[in-house]
């Protein structure tokens, strides 16, 4: 009788340890997350700065100019709803949208000269770097959580508690940034 209530309160203190580290995992997941989301805001409050600067030299380019703005408005209003999926998408689509107009950019020479133009483009691209190492950390710690649910004795304690996989940030099946970058050595 007394090795059956020792067995069971050492499994009922593993079960309660399993759980606080699973909560603590959670926790962290949420937080880096967080982080993710302070970059992208930094990220979205530069755009229409960006965007005003390089209107007027670029207004050839309306198409593509609308197509950041159109794509920072969905991310935006992806990241109010909360949905991991959507903003993952909305925010890959715009990252792709900045990627052609910093691009497109390249061939305005009074653009590249511009002070004003140079300090936005450092900046975001400073962000998007900040938002790449976020992006990553949150990885990091969404695969801690991940593997800590799926290996034993804390699959079954988290299948009782009701815990779930989180989704890693990855980059969508049909982006730019898949593709091979082409360097051209030729002067």
């Amino acid at each position: 009788m007394v090795i059956l209530a020792v067995a069971l309160l050492v499994l009922g203190f593993g079960a309660v340890v399993i759980f606080n580290n699973l909560i603590k995992l959670r926790n962290q997941v949420a937080n880096a997350f967080k982080q993710i989301d302070v970059q992208l805001k930094r990220r979205h409050d530069l755009i229409p700065n960006l965007v005003a600067s390089v209107k007027g030299e670029m207004k050839f380019e309306k198409e593509t100019l609308e197509g950041v703005i159109q794509a920072r408005a969905a991310a935006v209003s992806a990241g109010q709803g909360g949905n991991t999926g959507d903003i993952l998408a909305k925010e890959g689509m715009l990252t792709q949208a900045l990627g052609r107009l910093m691009a497109v950019a390249e061939n305005y020479p009074n653009l590249k000269a511009s002070e004003s133009v140079k300090l936005l483009m450092e900046e975001l691209t400073h962000t998007e770097n900040q938002i790449g190492f976020a992006r990553q950390f949150y990885n990091d710690v969404v695969t801690s959580f991940n593997t800590r649910q799926q290996v034993f004795p804390a699959n079954v304690v988290s299948s009782m508690m009701g815990f779930s996989a989180s989704t890693l940030w990855e980059l969508p099946a049909d982006s730019t940034e898949r593709e091979t970058p082409k360097v051209e050595l030729t002067v």
